[in-house]
C-alpha cells in the first residue's frame, strides 16, 4: 500500500463515521455540520445552517466559528475523504466529538435531505476583498454582510466624502447619498468626492461618478434634495444604517427623530475648525440602551452652530472624522467590536488628542424616552 492509502486506512479506524441520515436526525439535539469543501463546491448547495470553512484554512479559522469543544461536530466534504483529514485535525486541536459524514454532500443529496444554495462571493469579489476575507473577524461571511447592507449617507460634503469612499471601497452593496447642493471650488479643499471637472454639477452626481469609478459592482442611489419633514421618512426607512454628515442643526434633529422611530442606527459626526466628534445614536438597540441626539440636546439652541462656510474648517479634519464614522458603520454591519454607543469620541487636531465622553440615555427624552 502507498503511504497515502495507509494513512487513509488508519484514519478510517481512528475517526468515528456517521451517515447523513443519522446526522440529520441528531442535529435537533445539538451539534453542527462543518462543511469543509471549497467555495465553488459550496455554491452548488450545502446543508442548512452549516458552518462553512474551507479545508485550506480550517486549522487557522475553526476556533472563530466553533467555540464549544464538547459539542458534536459532523464534518462533511464532497465524498467522505477530505472530511477524514479534517476530522483528524479537529481532534488534534481538542474537539472531543468529531465525526466524518459517510459519502459527504453527495450522499446527503442522494438521501433526499434538505439543503440550501448559500450566497457566495464571486471570483472578482474574492480578489477585490481578499484582505477582508483573510481577517478572522470578517471573512467571507462578513464580506457578504457588507455586500447585502444598505447605508444612507446624509451629505456629500466634507464628512460624506471619506464616508462614502471607504464604504464603497469596503464593498457596502447599496449606498444612498442625499445632498441638494452643487460642487463649488471652495469645496475642493476638503470634499474629496469631487474634483475640478465636476464643478457646477450636483454633488450627488459627482459623488456617483467617483464611487462607480472606484467600485462598479455596488449600487449608488442619489437623492438631489434637502431633507425636510415631508421627505425624511421616505428617504430613511428602507436603509439599515444612516450616517449623518450634515452641517446644519435642523437636519440633525430630523435624522435623529426618524432613526429613533424606525430603530435605525445613526452614526453621527460633526466638525468645527480643528475639532471633531463621532458617536453612534441607537436607542433601539436594547442591549446598550444608548442615547439619541435629543438626549444630549433636547431642543435646538437659540443660536445655531456655525457651519463650515461661516466658521471655517481644517481641510484634513473631515477625513479623520469621516473615516471614523465609516469604521463604525462597518463594525455595525458585520457585528464586530464595540460600537460608539453611549460614548462620544472627541478629537482635537491642534493637540493631536482623543478623548472619550460618556453619554447616557435620558428616560424622559421626548423622542426615545419611556
Amino acid at each position: 500500500m502507498k503511504n497515502k492509502d495507509k494513512r487513509i486506512a488508519r484514519l478510517k479506524e481512528q475517526v468515528p463515521h456517521i451517515s447523513a441520515i443519522e446526522v440529520n436526525a441528531k442535529l435537533a439535539d445539538g451539534g453542527v455540520v462543518l462543511d469543509v469543501r471549497d467555495a465553488d463546491e459550496v455554491s452548488q448547495g450545502s446543508p442548512h445552517n452549516a458552518v462553512r470553512v474551507g479545508r485550506s484554512y480550517l486549522e487557522l479559522n475553526i476556533e472563530n466559528h466553533i467555540t464549544d469543544f464538547d459539542a458534536p461536530v459532523y464534518v462533511m466534504c464532497a465524498g467522505g475523504l477530505r472530511s477524514l483529514f479534517a476530522a483528524d485535525s479537529l481532534q488534534q486541536l481538542g474537539y472531543k466529538k468529531v465525526y466524518s459524514i459517510i459519502g459527504g454532500f453527495n450522499q446527503w443529496k442522494n438521501d433526499g435531505l434538505s439543503f440550501e444554495v448559500p450566497q457566495t462571493l464571486t471570483a472578482d469579489a474574492r480578489e477585490r476583498y481578499a484582505r477582508h476575507i483573510l481577517m478572522p473577524n470578517v471573512g467571507e461571511a462578513g464580506q457578504l454582510k457588507l455586500l447585502n447592507a444598505k447605508v444612507l449617507c446624509i451629505g456629500a460634503g466634507g464628512l460624506g466624502s471619506p464616508i462614502a469612499l471607504y464604504l464603497a471601497a469596503a464593498g457596502v452593496g447599496t449606498i444612498g447619498i442625499v445632498d441638494d447642493d452643487v460642487v463649488d471650488k471652495s469645496n475642493l479643499q476638503r470634499q474629496i468626492l469631487h474634483n475640478e471637472n465636476t464643478l457646477g454639477i450636483p454633488k450627488v452626481e459627482s459623488a456617483r461618478q467617483t464611487l462607480e469609478a472606484l467600485n462598479s459592482s455596488i449600487k449608488i442611489n442619489t437623492y438631489q434634495q434637502r431633507i425636510n419633514a415631508s421627505n425624511v421618512e421616505e428617504l430613511l426607512k428602507d436603509y439599515d444604517i444612516v450616517v449623518d454628515g450634515s452641517d446644519n442643526i435642523p437636519t440633525r434633529y430630523l435624522v435623529n427623530d426618524t432613526c429613533v422611530k424606525y430603530k435605525i442606527p445613526n452614526v453621527h459626526g460633526a466638525i468645527f475648525r480643528f475639532e471633531g466628534q463621532v458617536t453612534v445614536f441607537w436607542p433601539g438597540d436594547e442591549s446598550s440602551n444608548g442615547p439619541c441626539y435629543r438626549c444630549l440636546f433636547p431642543e435646538p439652541a437659540q443660536d445655531e452652530a456655525l457651519s463650515c462656510a461661516a466658521a471655517g474648517v481644517l481641510g484634513v479634519l473631515p477625513g479623520i472624522i469621516g473615516v471614523l464614522q465609516a469604521i463604525e458603520v462597518v463594525k455595525l454591519i458585520i457585528g464586530i467590536g464595540r460600537p460608539l454607543i453611549g460614548r462620544m469620541l472627541y478629537y482635537d487636531a491642534l493637540d493631536a488628542s482623543f478623548r472619550e465622553l460618556k453619554m447616557k440615555h435620558h428616560p424622559k427624552c421626548k423622542v426615545c424616552g419611556h
